[in-house]
């Protein structure tokens, strides 16, 4: 089994994480073959179902767990991180 990283993200977006937000998490996160969680500890959902992700409703200031395992975590986890911190590539 690889080994798997984990780390802490805040969603940053005034908006949090609305379904224009998920999708795009979504999206990111199923160009990669490994596998990708976001959520609470107590609740963690995979990265990849737009259903999950939104039923996270995580709004602005929200610290979300990510964990990712499996080939090219280490790419994912930027690619995750990197669209986050960017809020999704929104205007505010």
């Amino acid at each position: 089994m690889s080994e798997r990283i984990e780390s802490t993200i805040t969603i940053i977006n005034k908006l949090g994480l609305h379904a224009r937000a998920a999708a795009k998490l979504v999206n990111v996160a199923s160009k990669h073959a490994c596998d990708i969680e976001i959520g609470l500890p107590e609740r963690m959902v995979n990265a990849k179902s737009i259903m999950s992700v939104m039923l996270l409703a995580a709004s602005q200031g929200t610290e979300l767990t990510l964990w990712v395992q499996g080939e090219g975590a280490q790419q994912a986890h930027t690619d995750v991180c990197n669209i986050i911190n960017n809020r999704f590539d929104e205007d505010e």
